[in-house]
């Protein structure tokens, strides 16, 4: 009994330590995964603390629970719209960038380590997938905010990658574990069931979730728990039946984070914890699974194993992927440095450990040692690599606080929005008659001081004052553009970025001549802006892509979801 109650206080302790040591992230600028690790590492065996803890089984079993709640948030939070811009490019770096990464790093790994090619190329499929919740851990603590054709393309790529990823060390530590298995035609095939049967016992999971959600009357607590509960047991199933299990928690997400649910709201505000707590919990765990003093004998082979995965494989894996796509050369470098390793690869180092290979805790090593490299050097530049490739867009304007209204049949989504007025705001000041919104949105009444303010005084809305509307969700976007503030002390704000002049996109700069005075000799196209975004975007265009045409910048500021553009900015160079 005391044994437990002493697991628990050191649980609780290292839990606890870990959500307050994230002030060291904020402040500092270091990835907080990593921050979750070194406390894991000092805890453990060489640490403060002094735990061991030696079980690769239940650090698979924990590692993969957590897995699975994290991709599936991942799906929740991935939109339709950014597989317009992404799909694409982000399968070919889901699959050809995933297996140029391994064959560079897994033959570098054969050499540096003097292991054979098969060992080498297992030690380059572990180390091939990437961690989208490491890197967007740190735009979410940082506050920024990039161009949805790089976002986008790194989350459905590291979304995708880690199946993938799984399907080569399987088969990989299949052949060195069974002597009489071979590198053939029966690892295409392989790939190509686990790839099949994974996308659709996900796609059919998502969907009798959300005839299940639709179809039970439970209370609203229930439902983000019946979506763990789904997305474990499609893993599960997905495994027995010889498919991508990752694959599946991932498709199945998206499909009930795009369905008409009144529930997903509350699915994705409390996934969101779920997710933060898997990544606490399994980084912790790895962390303690290391003993330090290990990494000593393999640390120069290991970075410099690092080094040619950061530096050459990335890269020309990122390259050769996106080469058909015509991506700007500032996504493409960004894309290729962002290639972040984060828990993936060390939790598919445990497979050959678990399945008795020789050097069986050497794989684990390498890979902990290639994820610290990592995180330290990538994780601390992405920012800045961010802003310095001028990749930052500003944030969207949004509710302070949300609460939807789902348990009220309705066939609109509806939410209660809560706004807390700034000066910046373009409603601050003005009597809440006078404000003009398109959408439909009721007053619901204005906190000032502490005080209710309703409707008939029809209050002039003031900084300080928390605005209460009632709003359908699809519309809340466009009613925050007017009730929201427009980024006062972000580093980055919409007139800043785009410039005082709003465009339509379809006037012809034939037009814009009547207004402005271009310089001479510039050739003026007869084309329309909209027409000369996409012949050099091919239509996958994003807010923040730009063209400069004499010293005047023209940046896409408002595009439909299927590629057209509607608004530009317009300012100055230089300004």
């Amino acid at each position: 009994m005391d044994a437990v109650n002493l697991t628990i206080l050191i649980a609780g302790g290292l839990l606890f330590v870990s959500i307050v040591a994230t002030q060291v992230s904020v402040r500092s600028g270091a990835p907080l995964l990593l921050v979750f690790l070194v406390l894991g590492m000092l805890a453990g065996e060489d640490g403060i603390l002094g735990l061991s803890f030696n079980n690769p089984d239940i650090a698979l079993l924990i590692g993969s629970v957590a897995l699975v709640i994290i991709l599936f948030d991942g799906g929740l939070r991935t939109h339709p719209e950014r597989f317009r811009v992404a799909l694409a490019p982000a399968a070919a770096l889901a699959s050809v960038g995933v297996v140029i990464t391994c064959l560079i790093t897994g033959l570098t790994a054969a050499w540096l380590f003097n292991v054979g090619w098969v060992e080498g190329l297992l030690l380059g499929a572990i180390l091939s997938s990437t961690d989208a919740a490491a890197v967007f851990s740190i735009f979410q603590t940082q506050g920024l905010k990039i161009k949805d054709r790089v976002a986008s393309t790194l989350e459905i790529e590291s979304g995708s990658n880690d199946p993938m990823a799984v399907m080569l060390t399987v088969v990989l530590v299949g052949v060195l574990a069974n002597s009489e298995q071979k590198l053939d035609a029966s690892v295409i095939f392989t790939f190509v069931q686990q790839a099949i049967v994974g996308a659709a016992v996900g796609y059919i999971g998502g969907r009798v979730f959300v005839k299940i959600c639709k179809a039970l009357k439970l209370h609203v607590a229930f439902f983000p728990l019946l979506a763990v509960g789904g997305s474990i047991l499609v893993y599960g199933l997905t495994a027995q039946l010889g498919g991508s299990g990752f694959l599946a928690v991932y498709l199945m997400g998206y499909l009930v984070g795009n369905a008409r649910l009144p529930q997903v709201i509350n699915i994705l505000r409390v996934h969101d914890g779920l997710a933060w707590l898997s990544q606490i919990v399994m980084f912790l765990m790895l962390g303690l699974l290391m003993t330090p003093s290990k990494l000593i004998d393999i640390a120069l082979p290991a970075l410099s194993l690092a080094a040619i995965l950061i530096f050459v494989a990335r890269p020309i894996a990122v390259f050769v992927s996106l080469l058909p796509f015509k991506f700007p050369w500032r996504d493409r470098f960004f894309i290729s440095w962002v290639g972040l390793r984060g828990a993936v690869p060390i939790v598919l180092a445990l497979f050959p450990w678990i399945a008795g290979l020789e050097n069986q805790e050497r794989y684990f090593e390498i890979a902990f040692f290639v994820v610290l490299v990592s995180l330290m050097l990538q994780g601390w530049t992405i920012t800045p690599f961010a802003r310095k490739l001028g990749l930052e867009v500003p944030p969207d304007p949004a509710p302070n606080v949300r609460f939807p209204v789902d348990q009220i049949a309705s066939d609109d989504m509806l939410e209660l929005a809560a706004f807390h007025i700034d000066e910046d705001t373009p409603a601050c000041d003005h009597h809440w008659n006078e404000i003009s919104i398109a959408e439909p949105v009721e007053f619901a009444g204005l906190i000032r001081n502490g005080e209710w303010l309703r409707a008939m005084s029809n209050p002039v809305l003031s900084a300080g004052d928390t605005l209460l509307v009632l709003a359908r969700t699809k519309d809340i976007g466009k009613i925050s553009d007017v009730l929201a503030a427009n980024g006062s002390g972000e580093r980055l704000t919409k007139k800043t970025f785009f410039g005082d002049f709003v465009l339509n996109a379809d006037i012809t700069l034939q037009d814009l001549a009547g207004f402005y005075v271009w310089p001479e000799g510039l050739e003026i196209p007869e084309d329309t802006i909209a027409q000369l975004f996409e012949q050099k975007f091919r239509r996958r265009v994003v807010v923040g892509d730009h063209i400069v045409l004499g010293n005047l910048i023209f940046t896409a500021r408002e595009v439909e979801a299927d590629g057209t553009i509607i608004k530009v900015g317009m300012k100055s160079v230089g300004v």
